[in-house]
């Protein structure tokens, strides 16, 4: 059998098992989504296994070693790989550490805007009327604010600190799913499934989170994969510029802050968590776009 009748008789199949290797077949045809994957989960097992994994405590600090370049350069020792900061603090485990809050921050505000952003928006499409006015006008007024600027102002209200930061985040990234499950929903509340279920008498509850939203998941989450590595770029900025994470806290962006005067001189201690930014974002764009290539079906390949 030829591979596009095997893909073929594939999509045929109502299964769970064939429907998971059919998205699993064209996941896997963008070998730069796989890639994004394996980095991706090494990333999560890093983040898990901190503690075991990290050669030191991240806030310790060692006063004879402060400075020290990575192994490989002049100068290097072999207990700290990557070198140590400005106050002797070992890099290797301050970065290791750094993937533990930035995958919470990525998890907590995806999951909050994900959340938030469906209930309103499947509610703004379903009932449409002065409820969708009113809900779409805030959305719009939100969106009408630089993120980042906005993100600032909140947590400048709020108070600095990463609790405050994801919060912030997860309200300035909550329009974009408000507006993608109310176009889904409008484009399936008029088909056949939808009138049947509501002739058999299900109620609006029913029609609207158990039949019309499962419908509409597929383009929600390559938006939750992509949202995920804006949190985690948003929140180091936020990091940076001294508003989210606070000192001593392993945080790539604000370990960034605490780095800044050494960029001419050590570029050891700024440079790395400008990598690990870098290669996690980059990771997680490239899953989204192999999610989008899965679950679209206009970008399926026969």
């Amino acid at each position: 059998m030829s591979q596009a009748a095997a893909t073929n008789a594939v999509s045929t199949d109502p299964s769970r098992r064939a429907r998971l290797a059919e998205f699993w077949y064209y996941f896997s045809e963008n070998r730069g989504a796989v890639i994004g994957l394996v980095v991706f989960l090494f990333l999560v097992l890093l983040a898990i296994f901190a503690p075991w994994v990290a050669p030191h405590d991240p806030v310790m600090q060692y006063r004879d070693a402060v400075k020290v370049p990575p192994v490989w350069q002049e100068g290097g020792r072999a207990e700290f790989l990557l070198g140590t900061d400005a106050v002797g603090r070992d890099m290797l485990s301050r970065l290791i550490y750094g993937t533990r809050f930035s995958l919470f921050v990525g998890v907590i505000v995806t999951t909050l805007s994900l959340v938030g952003g469906i209930a309103l928006g499947v509610i703004a499409g379903y009932f449409r009327g002065w409820v969708d006015t009113v809900i779409m006008r805030v959305m719009d007024i939100i969106l009408a604010f630089p993120s980042l600027l906005l993100a600032l102002v909140l947590v400048a209200v709020l108070g600095p600190g990463l609790v405050n930061a994801m919060i912030a985040i997860a309200l300035v990234f909550q329009p974009h799913f408000v507006r993608l499950t109310r176009a889904a929903v409008m484009s399936e509340k008029s088909r056949d499934y939808v009138v049947a279920a509501k002739v058999s008498g299900a109620g609006h509850g029913r029609l609207m989170f158990k039949t019309i939203l499962p419908n509409c998941m597929a383009p929600l989450i390559v938006q939750a994969t992509l949202s995920f590595s804006s949190a985690i770029l948003d929140a180091a900025a936020l990091g940076f510029l001294g508003m989210g994470a606070q000192p001593p806290t392993p945080e790539w962006g604000t370990m960034l802050a605490e780095a800044r005067e050494f960029i001419n001189s050590h570029w050891w201690i700024v440079t790395l968590p400008g990598i690990a930014i870098l290669i996690t974002v980059l990771a997680i764009n490239l899953m989204g776009d192999g999610l989008r290539d899965a679950l679209d079906p206009k970008l399926k390949r026969s």
